[in-house]
C-alpha cells in the first residue's frame, strides 16, 4: 500500500466491523492544491479512506490468506466538506461476506470542536462498496505479491497495529477496553 489514508482503528472486529480514523492536517499536501485559499480534503481521498479501512477488514474475515480488491463502488454521496483541523472517521460494516467476495456499507463522519470547545460528530458521506477475492474469481492466474495491499510490508505494519490493540484489550468487563473499542490515548 503505497499512501495510507487512515491513521488508527478505534474498533477492529474482524468479520463484522472497523472504526478507522483520518486527522486531516494542513501539512498535508494535497490540501494546497484542494483548493487555495480554501483547503477541503477530497471526496475521492475519504472513498480510498473507507476502502482501505473495508478492504483491512474483509481480508481479516477470512484471516487474509485471500487477496482482496476494490470490485464496485455502489454508492458514494457526500453531503459535508471536511477541513483542516477535523478528524474523519469511516465506520465499515460487513453486510455479506463468502468465498466470492464481501459487500459493506460505510458511513463517513467528522469529529470537530467549535469554538467553545465542545467535540461534535457530524455526517459527512455514506459509501456502499463490493469487494472480490481474486483468488477464489481468477483460479488459475498468478497475480504478484507487490500488487496488493497484504504484503509483507503491510502486513508488519497491521501485527504492530494488532499487537498495541490486543495491549489495551484488558480493561474491566463493559468498559471500551474489554468490547474491542481502543480510548484515546492518555496524556498531554
Amino acid at each position: 500500500m503505497r499512501w495510507i489514508w487512515i491513521d488508527r482503528f478505534e474498533v477492529f472486529e474482524p468479520g463484522r466491523r472497523a472504526v478507522a480514523i483520518k486527522n486531516v492536517s494542513l501539512a498535508e499536501e494535497h490540501l494546497h492544491d484542494h483548493f487555495p485559499g480554501f483547503p477541503v480534503m477530497p471526496a475521492t481521498l475519504m472513498i480510498e479512506g473507507m476502502a482501505q479501512t473495508s478492504g483491512i477488514l474483509v481480508g481479516a474475515a477470512r484471516e487474509f490468506k485471500e487477496k482482496v480488491i476494490l470490485a464496485k463502488i455502489g454508492k458514494a454521496a457526500f453531503q459535508r466538506l471536511v477541513r483542516p483541523g477535523e478528524q474523519i472517521v469511516y465506520d465499515a460494516v460487513i453486510s455479506q461476506v463468502n468465498e466470492m467476495g464481501a459487500s459493506i456499507s460505510g458511513a463517513i463522519r467528522v469529529r470537530s470542536t467549535n469554538a467553545e470547545g465542545q467535540a461534535a460528530e457530524l455526517p459527512v458521506g455514506e459509501v456502499e462498496m463490493m469487494f472480490s477475492h481474486i483468488d477464489q474469481n481468477m483460479k488459475g492466474m498468478k497475480f504478484p505479491e507487490f500488487n496488493f495491499v497484504f504484503n509483507s510490508e503491510f502486513m508488519s505494519l497491521f501485527e504492530t497495529y494488532r499487537r498495541n490493540f490486543d495491549l489495551r484489550l484488558d480493561g474491566p468487563p463493559g468498559t471500551a477496553a474489554s468490547v474491542g473499542q481502543v480510548p484515546a490515548p492518555e496524556g498531554p
